[in-house]
């Protein structure tokens, strides 16, 4: 099981190798969970039997950035290995609908091919300079917020 961060990139990066394209370069991978807000895991532990429903819905994935493409890939719950591809989109068309960045949680929404709503990937702060790198391709696919307009300015006399 792989527990360092830089560990299981190599096991990530492994895996894609076998299927990616010769040339392709590795720019970042994050490691992230579906569902619910972790932070309501303290939560959960007063109901067990919810927090256990709540802890095997939950999937993990790994999200990679290469010089090309942005592929989307399963983690095994238990041991944190790269699993198969769930899919894969082009740089430029990363369909991630928002983004927050939290102080130890960040989650943004990413539409994947197997759900019908956006899928919520909560990615913990020991993956924050992957996952920054990984928002260098989302600007594009986020509409930017509208700043109100500065008030003109009358010239001093």
């Amino acid at each position: 099981m792989a527990i360092r961060r830089a560990k299981q990139k190599q096991q990530v990066i492994e895996k894609l190798t076998s299927v990616a394209p010769p040339g392709e370069t590795f720019i970042a991978c994050v490691h992230c969970e579906t569902g619910p807000s972790p932070w309501l895991n303290g939560l959960f532990d007063e109901i067990p039997f919810l927090g256990l429903i709540v802890a095997l819905t939950r999937r993990f994935y790994f999200i990679t950035l290469t010089n090309t493409t942005v592929v989307v890939n399963s983690a095994n719950r238990f041991t944190n290995r790269p699993g198969d591809v769930v899919c894969s989109f082009p740089r430029n068309a990363f369909p991630v609908q928002r983004v927050k960045r939290g102080r130890v949680w960040s989650s943004m929404y990413v539409q994947l091919p197997t759900g019908g709503k956006p899928t919520r990937l909560n990615v913990n702060r020991y993956w924050r300079d992957e996952f920054d790198s990984l928002m260098t391709v989302v600007p594009a696919a986020i509409p930017a917020q509208a700043t109100p307009a500065a008030a003109p300015q009358t010239p001093a006399v």
